[in-house]
């Protein structure tokens, strides 16, 4: 039986947390076994509660805690610290990812083709909400400038769906706290040499009124994350090379930012 332990970071998720526990149980199968490791980050409404009880109810739900608030990184580090199974796959509270999404990444470990497994919301797949696009541009951009550092030709570096096994991931160190574990775990991931693949995804992002967390200081986080993470490894031409385009990239947003700016208002 393959056992796919499925890590849940949880801030602040009482109103989606038993409905995102409830579709990822749905994976389960004949030839799959669940552990799912729900990290609550010191969260300041029900959500605990919630872990708490869901860990009485079902026997393959674990309820971990933070006592100060740290951040998805580390929450995240935790749930990979006390995961067991075969492999380790990412779901965040919110459901702005489908679970059955996830089992088609799962299966590509689980059948022995790939070590690493991400979901990509760029590439065709399910029903996308159409929401912000200055936060596509980002993405994007962040992706492009990952891949140039890390010699990969992803399409959605910064997906919440990445599913690994057990033995990689735990053989890394993580040691971003907030959402600069994206660009971190890519960077160390493509410095092994394990086969890594993409599959398409839908996904129903939120908005702010709806409790979406990252913004934009993450974004220069990211960006500074995939400069350390990397630069090291590089050759010094190339060194020198990436960080005039980072440096002109850089220059061109916060133009375009202030044009924005004075165009609103």
């Amino acid at each position: 039986m393959f056992i796919a332990s499925i890590v849940i970071p949880c801030y602040n998720e009482e109103k989606t947390l038993r409905h995102t526990v409830a579709r990822v149980q749905e994976i389960a199968d004949d030839t799959l076994e669940l552990e799912i490791l729900i990290v609550d980050d010191c969260s300041a409404d029900k959500s605990l509660e919630i872990a708490r009880q869901l860990e009485k109810e079902f026997s393959e739900v674990r309820s971990l805690h933070h006592e100060i608030n740290q951040g998805k990184g580390a929450a995240l580090r935790t749930g990979f610290q006390k995961a067991t199974g075969d492999c380790i796959a990412v779901q965040d509270a919110d459901l702005e990812y489908d679970p059955h999404d996830l089992r088609k990444l799962i299966q590509l470990l689980q059948d022995d083709k790939a070590d690493v497994a991400l979901g990509s919301r760029f590439l065709t797949g399910g029903p996308h909400r159409v929401l912000y696009f200055w936060h596509s541009v980002g993405n994007q951009f962040l992706t492009f400038f990952s891949n140039m550092m890390t010699d990969l030709n992803l399409t959605d570096m910064e997906t919440c769906y990445k599913v690994f096994r057990r033995e990689i991931l735990q053989d890394i160190e993580i040691q971003e706290n907030r959402f600069g574990f994206e660009p971190e775990i890519v960077a160390k991931v493509a410095r092994k040499n394990v086969r890594i693949f993409e599959m398409g995804i839908s996904y129903s992002g939120r908005t702010y009124d709806e409790g979406k967390k990252i913004g934009m200081k993450d974004g220069f986080r990211a960006i500074y994350c995939i400069l350390r993470y990397n630069l090291g490894h590089l050759p010094l031409g190339m060194k020198v090379f990436l960080t005039g385009v980072v440096c002109s990239a850089l220059a061109a947003g916060a133009g375009i930012i202030y044009v924005y700016k004075l165009l609103v208002g």
